[in-house]
């Protein structure tokens, strides 16, 4: 494991390279609507960075949240408890709060990074809830969006696959605030050197056995086309805004068609000529809220677009039925009714 500098013993030296107190404030200005913020901290450039500016913003803009910082330790590696020390005392002398977290089970040899950042959060959101966080800030890059957006894009995601990742979003009964969503990864990594602070340098971050390590390897022929990092951040806001405009859309036609469910009924009927007038990617929408809502969780999009065009090439008198993740769609000539599918009897069970 490598690591950028040597530790310095004492604080940061301050003013150090980096925005101004003005830009600081618009920066973290979502963190400012909370009292108490957990910072995610592993150790690489680009959480060093949020933590050296964070606080930098709570002491020159006189900020009254309060920080909190967290390493999660995976255990993956021999290093990774030390790193995690190395945090804490960089936290220390910042005179931040700094936990160590462990990960309640072992990680899964398969999906590895996905099953990670999975407990990550989990363990990070458990941890904020203790110490009456109601915001977790991670450090997020232009670089991560850039590659989130064109990961997205090859694997066929719609519109709202590719806005990107949000800079705010519900994490459970926590907000998640990205305030670095907007900065290059450089501009990271020369503010911790300048700093002269040490951070790591993860080698699953070069490991081509991943799929994100492969494609990050074609950023540089793509940039060279014009396809950088900033171009792809540009249209997952655009992309954003179209999804914005489009669950709006979707309201208007859940209000119009949506009928009211009392509490405790399992099934919805939608009328049949009412999502058939509807604009193919709106009756999509709101096909796959009405799956979702009695059936077993979001739908994948391919599967959905299925769903809609069996649908959609029903004669006017024809009927029939299929099931879409975990709900029985049937129609007929006036209506489509979803309902729970029936629980699947195990296998070799007899009536």
């Amino acid at each position: 494991m490598s690591r950028s500098a040597p530790a310095a013993e004492a604080a940061p030296a301050d003013p150090a390279p980096g925005p101004d107190a003005a830009e600081l404030a618009t920066l973290f200005a979502p963190l400012a609507g909370h009292a108490d913020v957990l910072l995610a901290v592993s150790g690489g450039p680009d959480s060093t960075a949020l933590m050296l500016l964070a606080h930098r913003w709570r002491t020159q803009c006189h900020a009254a949240t309060r920080l909190h910082v967290a390493t999660v330790d995976h255990g993956l590696r021999a290093e990774s408890r030390t790193e995690a020390r190395d945090v804490a005392a960089l936290a220390q002398r910042l005179g931040l709060p700094h936990a160590i977290l462990d990960l309640a089970a072992p990680l899964p040899g398969t999906r590895l990074q996905e099953a990670a950042r999975d407990a990550r959060y989990e363990a990070l959101a458990a941890h904020a809830q203790a110490i009456g966080a109601s915001a977790l800030a991670t450090a997020h890059t232009r670089d991560d969006q850039a590659e989130t957006v064109l990961f997205r894009l090859m694997r066929g995601s719609g519109i709202g696959g590719l806005a990107g990742i949000p800079a705010v979003r519900p994490l459970g009964t926590i907000t998640l605030l990205r305030p670095l969503l907007g900065r290059p990864k450089a501009e990271l990594v020369a503010l911790c050197e300048a700093a002269g602070i040490a951070f790591v340098r993860d080698p699953s971050n070069s490991n081509p056995r991943f799929a994100r390590v492969r494609l990050r390897e074609l950023l540089p022929a793509l940039a060279a086309e014009g396809l950088d990092a900033a171009a792809v951040e540009r249209l997952a806001r655009r992309m954003a805004r179209a999804e914005a405009a489009l669950e709006a859309a979707t309201d208007a036609a859940a209000a119009a068609l949506w009928p009211t469910r009392r509490e405790g009924e399992p099934a919805l009927t939608l009328p049949r000529a009412g999502l058939a007038a509807l604009p193919e990617e709106i009756a999509l929408r709101l096909l796959g809220r009405a799956v979702a809502a009695v059936g077993t969780g979001p739908v994948e999009l391919g599967k959905l677009e299925a769903l809609l065009a069996w649908i959609a090439g029903l004669g006017p008198d024809e009927q029939g039925a299929r099931t879409l993740a975990g709900a029985v769609v049937r129609v007929n000539r006036r209506s489509v009714a979803l309902a729970p599918a029936p629980a699947r009897r195990p296998s070799g069970s007899t009536r």
